[in-house]
């Protein structure tokens, strides 16, 4: 599809991650991605209910984050905090993967880890792979590991540590050869950097600048 023809909105898991958000910033949100078309919002787990009930008639779904943006908590929490989530209303999560375990090797745990939580919640997880923090080895085996734990997409990262790249979304799109999606977040502002990430072969976009894109057609 030419460039000039490709809508992001659909693309677009509309973000509200800051740990000040108030009740008011997150209604807004749910307004923007209903306004938008846009495929959902991404709010911290104690904002899931409030979103739930705004876009209870929306198409938009309500996403969450799980361990984040450490990925460092025990099993059992992560467990835990996604459980309730989904009690709560949320239709997708964003996991954060446990980073030290990856990089020390204790793989087993690191797949116990993320297939838990697919298994028992039901709803499509994303892990979050951090790809801007590891190595080429690294980034393969934890998006190895985490298709094989049975997510749903493979997301660049928290946006934390660096943005996404179109070379980071080639590299998940190619390395998963269609098995999952492909996520790609962390400082896309603008509907031109949206365009070629999903030309790149990203299935979602994470932005918290989602209204601005959307307005910029």
């Amino acid at each position: 599809m030419p460039e000039q023809d490709l809508d992001p909105c659909p693309y677009i898991d509309h973000a509200l991650l800051d740990p000040q958000a108030h009740p008011q910033e997150v209604e807004r949100l749910c307004a923007e991605a209903d306004r938008f078309g846009f495929a959902s919002v991404c709010v911290y787990p104690c904002h899931v209910q409030l979103a739930r009930d705004y876009l209870l008639k929306s198409q938009v779904a309500v996403g969450t984050v799980i361990g984040f943006p450490s990925g460092a908590s025990t099993s059992n929490v992560k467990l835990y905090e996604a459980m309730e989530a989904v009690e709560n209303g949320a239709m997708e999560l964003d996991v954060v993967i446990n980073f030290g375990w990856l990089k020390s090797g204790q793989t087993n745990l690191l797949h116990q880890d993320i297939a838990q939580i697919c298994q028992e919640s039901g709803v499509p997880v994303k892990a979050i792979l951090e790809l801007s923090k590891l190595s080429p080895e690294e980034q393969a085996l934890a998006a190895e590991i985490c298709m094989d734990a049975g997510v749903s997409f493979l997301k660049t990262g928290t946006g934390w540590a660096g943005g996404a790249t179109v070379e980071m979304v080639k590299f998940l799109k190619e390395f998963s050869r269609g098995r999952v999606g492909v996520k790609a977040s962390g400082g896309i502002k603008t509907r031109e950097q949206a365009i070629a990430l999903i030309n790149a072969g990203a299935t979602r976009i994470g932005t918290s600048q989602g209204a601005t894109i959307a307005k910029s057609r």
